[in-house]
């Protein structure tokens, strides 16, 4: 089967896009960039000096998301916790500028803003610094949320979860949103954190990596192939997860693989990658489930 879409219906699908509003609900963080060049290791201990350059900002998490939407031109608002601090501050303005509404953003000044800074020398990351807080939210920031999320939810074509493990997806969150979504009729697709061990069933689309699907499925990761329809593991995995959770569309994304997509009714098709040199691959799940949920 052609994975491919006709250029005349992507056209058509970016058209359609900016009359299309889409709720994006989840784990906000802001990514920071810090870009330099290493010429020499540290007296002080064998570790890399690195010579500043630049730093640069951009949306995490949750807000990669609302950002790819934003960028199709889809009427894009995000609901999410972020910390009043100095980091929050900076997102929001980001937010503004892509035109993402931030109503539905609840700022804490006793939780900080989840900030991941990645250092960056001659165009490769050497390591990452991660400062944010993972406990879960209480029932009342979570009702809180969700009140938020009702107020907007009647012009919403869809809702995008995204959950990175640090506290806003819970399994209440996640129940309110399945129970809304289907009495609207409103598509739910969510990007799964499997060290939560939430109930996906009957979500319209879900969106693990390949490590994420056996960790749902609770099945070994012991065949490999260049070729994902002939992987028995990954095969059985697929089957598996879309017996139990009954999705619409159950989408692995495999790296430089491409992605398996399930489908009810239908066969597995496998979409390729055309290779590309990057340095980072970091937000790429966030790229494709906005492109599904668009599609």
């Amino acid at each position: 089967m052609d994975a491919t879409i006709p250029i005349a219906r992507v056209r058509q699908l970016l058209r359609a896009a900016q009359k299309t509003r889409v709720l994006v609900i989840g784990d906000a963080m802001l990514d920071q960039f810090v870009w330099g060049q290493v010429s020499r290791i540290s007296p002080e201990a064998p570790v890399p000096v690195l010579e500043f350059e630049r730093e640069s900002f951009m949306p995490g998490g949750a807000a990669n998301v609302a950002r790819n939407l934003a960028a199709l031109n889809v009427q894009t608002e995000l609901f999410g916790v972020i910390g009043r601090d100095m980091a929050g501050a900076e997102l929001k303005r980001l937010l503004r500028t892509y035109n993402i509404g931030q109503a539905g953003l609840i700022e804490l000044a006793e939780r900080p803003t989840s900030l991941k800074t990645r250092i960056i020398a001659q165009r490769q990351q050497i390591v990452r610094v991660d400062r944010e807080a993972k406990d879960e939210l209480d029932q009342k920031l979570t009702d809180k949320l969700l009140d938020l999320v009702r107020r907007r939810l009647g012009a919403a074509a869809a809702v995008i979860v995204g959950d990175y493990g640090k506290g806003v997806v819970t399994q209440r969150l996640l129940d309110e949103l399945r129970r809304l979504c289907r009495a609207r009729g409103i598509w739910l697709s969510v990007d799964p954190k499997p060290v939560h061990r939430l109930d996906l069933a009957g979500v319209s689309l879900i969106t693990p990596n390949r490590k994420e699907a056996f960790e749902l499925a609770g099945l070994p990761d012991n065949t490999h192939n260049l070729n994902p329809l002939a992987d028995p593991a990954l095969m059985r995995v697929a089957t598996k997860l879309f017996e139990e959770l009954q999705p619409a569309l159950l989408l692995i994304t495999l790296g430089e693989l491409g992605m398996l997509l399930c489908q009810r009714n239908r066969n597995p098709v496998h979409i390729p990658t055309v290779a590309k040199e990057v340095f980072d691959v970091s937000g790429a799940g966030d790229t494709v489930i906005a492109c599904f949920t668009l599609a």
